[in-house]
């Protein structure tokens, strides 16, 4: 079985500021601020969710193609995906574009002030489902609005199971597009914050929308996750983690859990499982593909953390 995921590819740029923000910004001069932060430490990390959950599904030994718009800096990303073994057969360069990118800079405190670069990522309706043969599921992850729109239809009328994920576009969409995604999609995928936005703009609870759909998980981090499915409501604890080193990614990493899960047609107990294990194993690492690990360690974590074999 292979795996088209639908979503962005960006290079996050991390910087540390070792100060407080607050100590350098003076709340009654915000109408004219200007300041400048220095930041000796930095580090560029590879990501966007459709690479975060690919390189994930990787681990677990699944096939995953990412597909997504990428531009023309994007050459040490593809080395690394080279490396890894993750496929570039579905990524589109975009000429005179950048890869998409956030530059994040984090203060003491852990506050942080993002700017982020669509570029590329606001050419992902020029890639199309049909381009790819023999896909048996899917994955609509966070991307280019139009591309969310199209892919998700695509699939839908290609009658290829998918996960829609909206995460960080949330905000791109309004009640109708989003009760028009539940119909289309065969799961939905939020975290907490995502699944009430999700709740007060269709008007629908986590319960109606598992009726019209075969589950809707939500993560709630350190609480764990809720699958619910059909009448039930799976409770799905967290796997242990031996520190917590940097969330980014753990959501793709749990999403890349869920996707190997439903393809190796486990049922959501485990499959809730493999996922929470994956976004434990991604915290105890910076960055959000700089993790990994063998069959036998992850089978041995999954035991040490649940009690069963997988």
């Amino acid at each position: 079985m292979t795996a088209l995921i639908s979503g962005s590819m960006a290079y996050d740029t991390i910087m540390v500021f070792q100060d407080h923000f607050k100590n350098h910004i003076l709340p009654e001069q915000v109408h004219i601020l200007n300041v400048s932060f220095l930041v000796p430490e930095m580090r560029r990390n590879f990501g966007g969710c459709a690479g975060n959950i690919a390189y994930n599904l990787m681990l677990l030994g699944g096939d995953g193609i990412p597909m997504a718009t990428v531009g023309e800096d994007f050459a040490p990303y593809a080395r690394w995906m080279e490396e890894k073994g993750v496929s570039r057969a579905g990524l589109r360069e975009i000429e005179g574009e950048f890869t998409a990118q956030a530059f994040i800079t984090t203060d003491q405190d852990d506050n942080q002030i993002t700017a982020f670069h669509p570029g590329a990522m606001n050419h992902a309706h020029l890639s199309r489902v049909g381009d790819f043969q023999d896909i048996s599921i899917g994955i609509v992850s966070p991307d280019g609005r139009q591309g969310m729109i199209d892919h998700a239809q695509q699939f839908a009328e290609a009658g290829i199971p998918f996960i829609f994920d909206p995460g960080q576009g949330m905000p791109m969409f309004d009640g109708d597009d989003l009760l028009r995604f539940a119909e289309q999609a065969t799961w939905l995928a939020f975290n907490d914050y995502e699944a009430r936005l999700m709740e007060e703009r269709t008007g629908l609870s986590m319960e109606k929308l598992a009726e019209r759909v075969e589950a809707v998980i939500v993560t709630r981090g350190g609480e764990g996750s809720i699958i619910y499915t059909g009448n039930k409501h799976l409770k799905i604890p967290t796997a242990a983690a031996s520190k917590l080193a940097d969330p980014t990614g753990c959501g793709d990493a749990y999403r890349g859990g869920l996707l190997y899960g439903l393809m190796q047609g486990m049922d959501w107990e485990l499959i809730g499982r493999v996922a929470s294990l994956m976004g434990a194993m991604k915290i105890e690492q910076q960055g959000p593909q700089n993790h990994h690990f063998g069959r036998d360690e992850f089978e041995h974590r999954f035991h040490e953390s649940f009690g069963f074999s997988l």
